[in-house]
Order: C-alpha cells, then sequence, then structure tokens
C-alpha cells in the first residue's frame, strides 16, 4: 500500500531532479533555451551610435557607457583617422536642476556650430517608433542645462529641431507647431487648430505606415519660415484595435483607417512664418486626399 508520505516524496524527489536538469542546461553553454535566448541579454548585438558625422565627416560623435557614472552616458568624439577619442559633455553634466538623476540620451542632435546640444529622452512609442518624449538643451559655453517646451505635459514634444542659427527650436506639441527660444525659452504658438482630426507637422497613423513619414515640418534656409504638413482625418472611418494580452480587461485603441473604397485623409502643406501670422498654402493639383 502506497502512502501519502510515500507519494509526497516521490513527488519532492522528480522535483528536484527536474531542477537540476534545468540548472545543468544553464550551466552548459551549449545547450539553448527559451530563456536564455528571449528573458537575457546573452545574444543581444552590440550596438553603436546615435552616432553623427561633423565637420563635413572629419569626426563623429557618439553615446558610450560612462566610466565614471554608473548606468548613464557620455558623448564622445572620435577622429577616424587617428583613434583619438574625446568626451565632450560627461554624463554627470547631464543632471537636470533640482534633480539627482542623469538624463537618458535616446537620441541627439547638435546646433550647426556645435555650441548647444539637443537631447531626446523619456521617449515614448507613437505607433510603431518613439518619436514622443521631452527635449532639453545644454549649452556647452555656460555648461546649462533647460527644458523646452515650458508647462508642457511629460513626454508630449516631438521632432525638435534647432533653427540653421541654433537661437530656436521649432517642435509639434500635441499636433500643434510651436517655436521657442533657446536663451529666454519665449514660446510662439503658430498652429492653434490641431485636434486629433487635424494634425499640423506630423502625421497620421497611414501616412507613416505605408509611406514611413512622420516628422512633418523643415526650416527655411534663413530660419524666418517653417513648412509644415497639415493632415486632416476627418471622416476617415475608425478602426478599432482590441488588446487582451496586457491587463486584466481588454484595452480598445481607436485609429482613423481608411480601408479600401474609404474616405481618405486630406494633406496639405502650409508655410508660416516663425512669429506667427496665417499660414500660406501651396497650391498642389489634383485631390488632396
Amino acid at each position: 500500500m502506497i502512502t501519502t508520505g510515500r507519494v509526497l516524496l516521490v513527488l519532492f524527489l522528480l522535483t528536484a531532479l527536474a531542477a537540476s536538469h534545468v540548472h545543468a542546461q544553464h550551466e552548459d553553454p551549449s545547450i539553448l533555451s527559451l530563456e536564455r535566448i528571449f528573458s537575457s541579454e546573452e545574444f543581444v548585438s552590440e550596438t553603436i551610435g546615435p552616432a553623427r558625422w561633423l565637420d563635413k565627416g572629419a569626426v563623429y560623435s557618439t553615446v558610450e557607457p560612462s566610466p565614471d557614472t554608473k548606468d548613464a552616458l557620455d558623448l564622445v568624439e572620435y577622429d577616424p583617422a587617428s583613434g583619438r577619442r574625446t568626451v565632450v559633455v560627461a554624463a554627470a553634466q547631464l543632471i537636470p536642476p533640482g534633480a539627482s538623476e542623469k538624463l537618458s540620451i535616446d537620441d541627439y542632435t547638435w546646433s550647426s556650430d556645435r555650441e548647444r546640444l539637443l537631447i531626446f529622452t523619456n521617449s515614448q512609442r507613437v505607433w510603431r517608433q518613439k518619436t514622443r518624449g521631452d527635449y532639453w538643451v545644454f549649452d556647452r559655453a555656460s555648461k546649462r542645462l533647460s527644458k523646452l517646451g515650458g508647462d508642457a505635459r511629460p513626454a508630449t514634444l516631438m521632432f525638435a529641431q534647432f533653427s540653421p542659427d541654433g537661437t530656436r527650436a521649432a517642435y509639434v506639441r500635441e499636433n500643434n507647431l510651436f517655436v521657442e527660444g533657446i536663451d529666454d525659452h519665449r514660446m510662439t504658438q503658430l498652429t492653434r487648430d490641431g485636434s486629433r482630426t487635424t494634425i499640423n507637422g506630423t502625421f497620421d497613423w497611414v501616412y507613416e505606415e505605408e509611406f514611413d513619414l512622420r516628422n512633418g515640418f523643415r526650416w527655411s534656409p534663413d530660419g524666418k519660415n517653417l513648412a509644415y504638413w497639415q493632415i486632416n482625418s476627418e471622416g476617415v472611418p475608425d478602426y478599432y484595435l482590441v488588446n487582451n494580452t496586457d491587463s486584466l480587461y481588454p484595452v480598445i485603441t481607436t485609429i482613423p483607417y481608411p480601408k479600401t473604397g474609404q474616405t481618405n485623409s486630406a494633406a496639405r502643406i502650409g508655410v508660416i512664418g516663425v512669429d506667427g501670422g496665417s499660414p500660406q498654402w501651396m497650391s498642389v493639383p489634383g485631390n488632396p486626399r
């Protein structure tokens, strides 16, 4: 007769045997497991960047783990000809006023004279890529770090770009275009009609998905104007994406999505002065949809 105690003993021994087998698999580098492949960083490839060529290709900048600051990045410059490496902005310099944590660097842009650095951080996903976040400006001469956007909600700025002379930055904020002075942080809101269906300076889901379009504005060479796309998705039928896996209850995401034969978004391009005013719409023949 098999007693309960013997059954428990057998179950214990089987469990221990299975655990030791799993442990042996982890110890043997020749044995692959789903955990090793997907839950560890063992097979993650090395990366570089984001990197930027500077001085017409004479040098390039990139970000690298800081040897002096744990879990932070230094911005460094390399001379490919000589191999010379120079730290141009140390991680310790990227601590916002009143904070203790260093900024993470998701992306960055230099001003034309390389005296100012525009840092993209706290990035959030918009459709397929992380194109929405916070932007900070680091002034190399004064060592001053300042945030763009004023009282904007966290992670609501997109595609910030220096003006050609580096004195201003333009960006999209909740489907409207803004220009902000780098020194005084005076903001000028250029468009005011941004909404769920009126999209200024960026694109809707279909334009991103089918044409790979995201950043929808450009500075003029003299820095006096901005040209920008405006997308009007009014009348485009909604498509509902149901996510049943990330939480206890389904999460529904609504996307204006034109299926075959349905209304597509209208698109046009306007030019507006950086001090405000009414845009001048380009005359393009054909159906804007």
